[in-house]
């Protein structure tokens, strides 16, 4: 499979489950947020504050990070999750990314990394809802991951050193 459509299919994973023998023939649907969008400020491709003022919890992060109907990290990034097989090598591999990035820069990357790398095939994943095109109804108006989902990824990461 060539890079560009194994892109293309990582951008839209974090909406649909990946087909793989280990996942559950019917994947859980994906939530609905019905939390109000939290407006964010970036400054030299990072957002310092946190959104909402929100607290990250890095357990919970990480299970949003490899949960394949939220964040789905591991369709395209290698991860240190031994539990978990198929991990993509689109991406990065995220082993020492809290080293590299601080919490700033890793939340632009998570809110939307195109405003940081503007050809990524990483999908935005708190982009500012009324900005997104080509949605399905039922999502129209949603983020992919809630705010506290996004602080807690962001906490997580910053454990990977």
């Amino acid at each position: 499979m060539s890079k560009v459509l194994m892109g293309v299919m990582c951008a839209y994973l974090p909406l649909f489950a990946a087909a793989a023998e280990t996942i559950p023939k019917t994947p859980a649907p994906m939530v609905i947020q019905s939390e109000a969008y939290q407006p964010w400020k970036a400054v030299a491709y990072a957002i310092q504050e946190p959104l909402g003022g929100l607290k990250g919890n890095a357990a919970n992060g990480r299970k949003v990070a490899i949960d394949r109907g939220k964040g789905n990290c591991l369709a395209c990034h290698v991860m240190p999750v031994q539990e978990e097989e198929f991990h993509g090598e689109l991406g990065p591999a995220l082993g020492k990314i809290g080293k590299k990035y601080n919490e700033g820069k890793l939340r632009m990357r998570i809110v939307n990394i195109q405003d940081v790398l503007a050809d990524s095939l990483m999908p935005p994943f708190y982009a500012k809802p009324d900005k997104l095109s080509r949605v399905v109804d039922k999502y129209r108006g949603q983020t992919v991951l809630t705010a506290q989902e996004v602080e807690d990824v962001v906490a997580y990461l910053t454990t990977l050193k």
